[in-house]
């Protein structure tokens, strides 16, 4: 591979896997830019602040960046704790993005629109392998430079690409007009949006963690909603396995709580609800009908935590090798398949799976699985690592890729179709 020793590596996204590449590659001593599209770092984690994770910190910091910002005099958090995702970015993202390693080289309000190789489009071969990267970065107010790197670290997320309501991928007939009534993540119940929820008829749709997030805030409300779930499959028994049967106590805590609401009344479970359409009647309650004819509602609000996809315009003009149905690196696809595979099950990898047609491009972090459910943090950190050995040649070091993870492991899983039960689960980025 040609390195392009005179341009950095470009990091996409200052995330907690962008910052952990950032961290890394510092470590090695390897130049790099690292550009957000938000207007601060971690503003992806920002967004879900409220939100507590499932993970103590133990398994949140990367050990790169914890060096660097030990020697700053930071001092890890109880490592038995379990952080909000605004714990998160306070305690950890921001000041290690902050260090005077990594801090010059970080740009917000940065977003790249476009990738492709120096006066090469996708179609030329010859001399490709030669050609730097280029990077196309827009400004907050649309303005658009070029940018040359050696190699470009995808860790942009999939963020803000959230899966619709509707079955078979795309919007369901009404999804869009309605939109201003569904909130496709998990709302701030509790805080921010408490008046929208409470007292309410609300709809919650996903058979993840994220729903019985969503579902248990929503029954600490005073006065309390009239909830209904709806999950595509037959059961919910993914989310029913317990503390005793989860590595995480946290996590299994929720599955205990929701269960108990469900057979206590508080909680109407539907099943196998394919949502098709989506009506608004004269009051602006919401309406949902099923492909079997079934309609639900009126509701007042709906929460859709349906999970997300990755974004790959940016890409288009790059030559990648992708998992036809997950759009992850092809050789990653069948160790992270949901319909094969849990999060204990998924063995660790690195820059070899991370590869494509296109030398020195990767895609990682929570974007590398595409659209599977069951992406840990703790793997991204190890992504990354694998990958800054790989540039610097150290393809000993790049593939003794290792992952140690609690019992069931700590992953992302908000599913909405009907693939086999996961026992891993939890807030990632």
């Amino acid at each position: 591979m040609a390195l392009h020793h005179d341009h950095p590596v470009a990091i996409i996204g200052a995330g907690p896997v962008g910052l952990a590449a950032a961290a890394q590659l510092a470590h090695k001593g390897l130049a790099f830019n690292v550009f957000e599209a938000g207007a601060s770092v971690a503003a992806s984690v920002r967004d879900w602040g409220h939100v507590r994770l499932f993970s103590p910190w133990r398994y949140n910091v990367d050990d790169a960046a914890r060096a660097l910002l030990e020697a700053q005099g930071w001092v890890m958090p109880d490592a038995d704790a379990i952080p909000t995702g605004a714990e998160l970015s306070a305690l950890y993202l921001e000041p290690l993005a902050g260090t005077p390693a990594l801090q010059p080289h970080i740009e917000t309000k940065a977003r790249v629109t476009g990738i492709t190789r120096l006066g090469l489009d996708k179609v030329v071969s010859a001399g490709r392998e030669n050609a730097p990267f280029v990077l196309h970065v827009e400004d907050e107010i649309g303005r658009t430079r070029r940018v040359l790197a050696r190699a470009v670290i995808d860790a942009s997320g999939t963020w803000g690409r959230f899966n619709p309501l509707g079955a078979g991928g795309l919007p369901a007939e009404g999804e869009a007009e309605n939109a201003d009534r569904i909130c496709y993540r998990i709302p701030d119940i509790l805080g921010a949006d408490r008046a929208a929820y409470a007292g309410v008829r609300a709809l919650v749709v996903g058979a993840g963690h994220s729903a019985a997030n969503a579902i248990l805030d929503l029954l600490r409300l005073d006065p309390a909603p009239r909830i209904t779930w709806a999950i595509r499959g037959e059961r919910p028994a993914r989310l029913y396995g317990g503390k005793r049967a989860d590595g995480l106590p946290a996590r299994g805590a929720l599955g205990d709580r929701l269960a108990q609401a469900v057979e206590d009344g508080g909680v109407t479970l539907v099943t196998r609800l394919s949502i098709t359409s989506v009506s608004r009647d004269e009051d602006r309650r919401l309406t949902v009908t099923s492909a079997d004819g079934r309609s639900l509602g009126p509701f007042d609000r709906i929460i859709a935590t349906t999970g997300q996809r990755p974004d790959l315009a940016l890409t288009r003009e790059l030559r990648l090798d992708l998992d036809p149905w997950l759009e992850s690196a092809r050789a990653l696809g069948p160790l992270i398949d949901p319909n094969l595979h849990s999060c204990g099950s998924v063995r660790p990898h690195g820059h070899r799976e991370l590869s494509h047609p296109e030398p020195g491009f990767y895609i990682v972090g929570m974007k590398s699985y595409g659209r599977a459910p069951t992406f840990l943090m703790k793997t991204g950190y190890e992504q990354v690592r694998s990958i800054t050995a790989a540039l610097t040649g150290d393809l000993a070091g790049a593939d003794d890729v290792r992952l140690i993870l609690p019992e069931t492991g700590v992953c992302s899983t908000d599913v909405i179709d009907d693939a086999p039960a996961r026992s891993c689960c939890g807030k990632a980025a």
